[in-house]
């Protein structure tokens, strides 16, 4: 039982982290497939 909520705990800090990450390099698929040819608003 420990095993598992270790492993919860994990997942949730990698998630977070990740999310903050990502924010920060701004990796968002409208900033990566824009182009002058896309009207994005």
């Amino acid at each position: 039982m420990k095993a598992m909520l270790t492993g919860f705990a994990a997942i949730v800090v990698i998630a977070i982290g990740a999310h903050f990450v990502l924010e920060a390099l701004d990796f968002s698929s409208e900033n990566s497939n824009s182009a002058a040819s896309v009207r994005i608003d």
